[in-house]
């Protein structure tokens, strides 16, 4: 098969790794190469741990290979931010259940996920939200409006910080469950720790408030949605084994509600979930060997934005060439963008092998989260194919 041919197909056959998507493929673009099996192991573990319903935050990685595997694994919860997340899970699965967890929907939106997506759950943060979807929901009291809180920033835990955009405090949220609950609609709770959350307590510290709020309110919570935030490895941020958060997660809620009046528990990861099923197969397009200048096929404004906002979530890196690991000598290389831009540079150097030249490949891990979520089109490129792998690139 030719190669122009078999990037532009996704049903092509699996290959063994990036190494051999390198040697046999040659592809000229960046591609993404993706293993669905990994993506299964990592959903077994969230559906082994978690007490509760796990459902996969779409935003974090919107492929349309990615929500294939997972529902084929058999997930049937789906945290979205907007109505086209919603057209591409019902285009994989019918039978979807939605989570539209967006505190802020036009009109347009709300009506659109009702009547077209059927769904019937809706996050709030706001008096004035509530009455648009009360508007046009009706008297359906099928409907759930979870009150999304959030609670002062005490401290760094995590790698972007959600509280300043999202989520009502304490006070407030107290009168929209009392609200909810006058309009005969299902209250629910939920919050979002900040994505890459590193400290299991941080969940602790918004379960106890989950159980403040609905005690002061005087209102029955049935379900707690925990958000995302549980995160991925790499090498610059480590974090507690996943079963750290899942047992103190349910331990709070027996702790704060009261055994055997525990509100049903709910988690929708993202980065967490997804983060390592995918790499980012780079190409060489120029070494500069009077300096330390390599230019790669994709950058900030592709596949790698996440890592130029946030250095810790630096993923790890390897050079390739002719299907093999290159290795030898290492120097620190400054790696630019294949766009016009300046800004098209990554903010640290690279530690990759000396003898690097153009046509050599780099592959970046740990990609699978806000990687194709953030690419864009930037000077034309940006199409960044996915590839089946059997294994992933990790570190």
């Amino acid at each position: 098969m030719a190669v122009a041919s078999a990037l532009n197909v996704i049903s092509t056959p699996h290959y063994a790794d990036a190494l051999e998507v390198a040697r046999v493929l040659q592809p000229e673009e960046a591609v993404f190469c993706f293993s669905a099996e990994a993506l299964r192991e990592r959903l077994a573990v969230f559906t082994a741990g978690f007490p509760g319903t796990v459902s996969f935050a779409v935003k974090s990685n919107p492929s349309k290979d990615v929500a294939i595997a997972l529902a084929a694994a058999g997930l049937k919860h789906w945290d979205v931010a907007s109505v086209h997340e919603m057209a591409m899970i019902h285009g994989v699965q019918r039978d979807a259940h939605f989570h539209y967890h967006n505190p802020v929907k036009s009109r347009r939106e709300i009506s659109d996920a009702y009547h077209k997506h059927g769904c019937r759950r809706f996050a709030v943060d706001a008096r004035e939200e509530v009455r648009k979807i009360a508007e046009i929901v009706g008297d359906d009291r099928t409907v759930e409006l979870a009150v999304r809180f959030v609670l002062p920033r005490e401290r760094t835990s995590s790698a972007h910080d959600f509280s300043t955009k999202f989520g009502a405090p304490e006070h407030i949220a107290i009168e929209l469950l009392q609200d909810i609950d006058r309009r005969g609609y299902v209250p629910a709770l939920t919050f979002h720790p900040g994505s890459q959350s590193r400290d299991p307590q941080v969940y602790v510290r918004h379960i106890e408030a989950a159980a403040r709020i609905a005690k002061l309110a005087g209102v029955h919570v049935g379900k707690l949605n925990v958000g995302g935030g549980f995160p991925a490895s790499y090498p610059h941020s480590k974090p507690a084994p996943l079963q750290n958060f899942f047992t103190a997660i349910a331990d709070a809620a027996t702790r704060f509600f009261g055994k055997g009046t525990e509100p049903e528990l709910e988690c929708e990861p993202g980065r967490g979930l997804v983060a390592t099923s995918m790499s980012l197969l780079t190409r060489v397009k120029l070494v500069c060997t009077d300096g330390d200048d390599i230019f790669i096929n994709d950058g900030v404004y592709g596949g790698l934005m996440e890592f130029m906002q946030v250095p810790e979530l630096q993923p790890p890196f390897r050079a390739i060439r002719d299907g093999k690991v290159l290795e030898g000598e290492t120097k620190a290389w400054k790696v630019f963008g294949p766009t016009c831009d300046p800004l098209d540079v990554l903010p640290s150097k690279l530690d990759l092998p000396a003898a690097l030249r153009d046509e050599d490949f780099i592959e970046f891990g740990t990609i699978g989260a806000y990687g194709i979520a953030t690419s864009t089109m930037f000077n034309g490129y940006g199409s960044h194919p996915v590839i089946p792998v059997d294994k992933v690139f990790n570190g």
